[in-house]
């Protein structure tokens, strides 16, 4: 079962026009499957990743403008979101994000910077 933060995380990206309400629906669908399939058929030996994180710093600033971390249950929908408000960012393969999800790797897996825009976006499986 999807658990409490992972919903209320939903919840507020809909209340604060993250995401539409038909968006929201389909994560909660989205992430009430992976735990059904989850539950079915875990992981062995090492434990599986639980978050995708994307933070979005001001280089000028050095301040965070976005920090969001996504349940992996979500993580399909959530790139396919990601392209759709983000088509612009130049080096982004989200082939190769799915690609290094699927093969289990950890850690930072994109480290880009925007020049144009002022922006070094950063992305995390943890």
């Amino acid at each position: 079962m999807a658990t409490t933060e992972e919903r209320m995380q939903i919840l507020k990206m809909i209340e604060e026009g993250k995401i539409s309400a038909s968006e929201g629906a389909e994560l909660l669908r989205a992430l009430d499957k992976d735990s059904r399939s989850h539950i079915a058929g875990s992981l062995k030996g090492a434990s599986a990743p639980r978050w995708f994180r994307v933070r979005v710093t001001d280089t000028a600033t050095g301040r965070t403008k976005v920090n969001i971390n996504i349940p992996m249950g979500l993580v399909n929908v959530g790139i396919k979101m990601g392209a759709r408000f983000a088509p612009e960012v130049e080096g982004v393969n989200y082939d190769e994000i799915m690609e290094a999800i699927r093969s289990g790797q950890q850690g930072k897996i994109i480290d880009v910077m925007d020049e144009e825009d002022g922006e070094h976006v950063e992305i995390f499986v943890e």
